[in-house]
């Protein structure tokens, strides 16, 4: 299979879960990638899981972006697809939610994708697309992720921005919208009994009664940056019908 033949994508937050997923399909597919991540497990794993067919580096979401233009510049020249996926989580409701907790989330889900574009934006050529993860979150009033669901409502704001900007590029810029995918994130962040009731429930609130696979997301986020050609400025929901039902 060689769909993706000669395209070369980044994918920030590449080494694990939804975007883990992304990259194993667009290197069965033939591309030329570069993926990102932070811990030095996830790290390894994904360079055993990808082999070859992708370059995997260790990079900070906001502080090494003009390091990671520069090595995507050597070795791919310019991007054609770019998944700004990089992100955390955290929960606690508005009593308990401490101003140092607040910051990173913002830095690292909003201001760090905000300037990893603005640094691509010379690589990135007409006919280019990105792609950002937003979250079901950033519409629905769900206890303790008060800060986190603002920080991908901004992710939303800046999709809409960012595509009417670009639209002399030639570039389109899009998001996805991931409902209940268990990747592992929350138990870096909760105690594992915390996490799991919360999975539980959200599961029990799904209207499909399941999470959804990285994969599924993963094959939204290339119908974004590849075959939705007409399509820029928009939200594309993988949620299990969460949102809508």
């Amino acid at each position: 299979m060689t769909a993706y033949e000669g395209k070369r994508v980044v994918i920030t937050g590449g080494t694990s879960g939804i975007g883990l997923a992304t990259a194993k399909l667009l290197v069965s597919g033939g591309a030329r990638i570069l993926v990102t991540g932070r811990t030095p497990s996830s790290l390894e794993s994904a360079r055993t899981t990808l082999g070859a067919g992708a370059t995997v580096v260790e990079s900070d979401a906001f502080s090494g972006i003009d390091s990671l233009v520069e090595l995507v510049a050597a070795q791919l020249g310019g991007v054609d697809l770019l998944v700004l996926n990089a992100g955390g989580t955290d929960a606690a409701t508005v009593a308990d939610t401490e101003e140092a907790m607040y910051d990173r989330l913002f830095e690292l889900n909003a201001k760090a994708p905000f300037f990893t574009l603005q640094k691509f934006l010379p690589l990135l050529p007409a006919g280019g697309a990105v792609v950002l993860t937003t979250s079901v979150s950033n519409t629905k009033g769900i206890a303790t992720t008060g800060v986190y669901s603002a920080t991908k409502a901004a992710l939303r704001s800046m999709t809409r921005t960012f595509a009417r900007e670009l639209l002399e590029r030639g570039v389109r810029v899009n998001a996805v919208s991931p409902g209940p995918i268990d990747t592992g994130i929350l138990e870096r962040t909760m105690s594992a009994e915390s996490a799991r009731e919360f999975l539980e429930q959200i599961k029990a609130d799904n209207p499909m009664r399941r999470f959804g696979e990285p994969e599924e997301v993963a094959k939204a986020i290339l119908f974004l940056g590849f075959d939705a050609t007409y399509t820029t400025g928009t939200e594309l929901l993988v949620d299990g019908g969460v949102s809508d039902l």
